[in-house]
């Protein structure tokens, strides 16, 4: 079986590499190595074909009918929301557009695709009374990332509609683990992680109270894994149920690196980021025969391991 990866260098992308050779699969991974260019080694080992390509261009498409892969893991996109709020059209571009040439391409071939969403960003400030959120809660994105990756589901239902194109959505929370990049994406447990270790302060930006849902990466990709073939057709949150405040991410990481005595410094709170977000895997669970194997604590922990192997954060 044929799978094809794109953003196959960036964080997820390349841990679902791994799983799907270790599977027997024949991979090829889209990636334009804008950030993920420190991690072609991982790929090299898996012996897989890296494409520099960037999604938006027509040839994304003319690869996919070349290679004819049967399943497509798409995770390429513009992932940050503070750069989608200073620049909506690029983050349109990528999103939308980029998303839109792999498709096509996946029509052609008739390849089955799994999608990578953001369960915080789509449903942007929702009542903490619904808690954690499931699926059917009212899509309400207050950030332009939020609104392509929301736009996202709606060209999935039209595809499928139109051509019969087999689908499942995933709307993750936030995804931490091993690979994720300090510098290049838009990841907390990196950034604080990498400069605690070097005993150097980290900024949270508002009061520290607001909350995310960490889903560690190995679990997001048997996620992935078990919606290539459960699920066509329906959207999926991905993560614990489980609401960390930044200020207790921030306490249990800096005792992990043995930093508990360096302070962080707070700055004012960034616009288009939410101060609340949980999200109930209740229906991947009952669909997908998915739920979350790692504890918050594990998942830092081996964060932090992989952390001490890399270079030190530059200022």
């Amino acid at each position: 079986m044929r799978a094809l990866v794109t953003g196959g260098a960036g964080f997820i992308g390349s841990h679902m590499v791994d799983r799907l050779v270790a599977e027997g699969r024949e991979v090829r991974v889209i990636d334009n190595l804008v950030s993920g260019e420190q991690r072609l080694g991982f790929l090299e080992k898996s012996g897989v074909k890296v494409d520099r390509l960037d999604i938006r261009d027509a040839e994304s498409a003319d690869l996919i009918e070349d290679f004819r892969p049967d399943e497509i893991y798409h995770f390429a996109a513009q992932m940050d929301v503070r750069r989608s709020v200073e620049d909506p059209i690029y983050d349109a571009q990528v999103n939308v557009l980029g998303t839109l040439r792999i498709l096509e391409g996946a029509r052609r071939v008739k390849a089955r695709v799994m999608t990578a969403s953001s369960g915080g960003c789509i449903y942007g400030e929702a009542d903490p009374a619904r808690f954690p959120l499931d699926e059917q809660t009212p899509k309400n994105p207050d950030s332009p990332y939020g609104i392509t990756k929301s736009v996202m589901e709606f060209y999935l239902r039209f595809h499928r509609e139109v051509s019969g194109l087999q689908y499942a959505n995933l709307a993750l929370g936030n995804v931490f683990g091993p690979r994720q990049d300090p510098a290049g994406e838009a990841g907390v447990v990196a950034i604080f992680g990498s400069r605690l270790l070097a005993g150097r302060r980290c900024r949270i930006y508002g009061d520290g109270t607001q909350t995310r849902d960490y889903v560690y990466v190995g679990d997001v990709v048997e996620a992935f894994f078990a919606a290539s073939s459960k699920g066509e057709g329906e959207t999926f949150n991905i993560g614990t149920g489980r609401e960390t405040s930044v200020n207790d991410l921030y306490a249990m990481l800096a005792g992990l690196c043995g930093a508990p005595g360096v302070l962080p410094e707070y700055r004012p709170a960034r616009p288009g980021e939410l101060h609340r977000s949980c999200l109930s895997s209740a229906k991947a669970c009952r669909v997908l025969g998915w739920s979350p194997d790692t504890e918050l604590e594990e998942g830092l922990a081996a964060t932090v391991e992989f952390l001490r192997t890399q270079p030190k954060p530059l200022e």
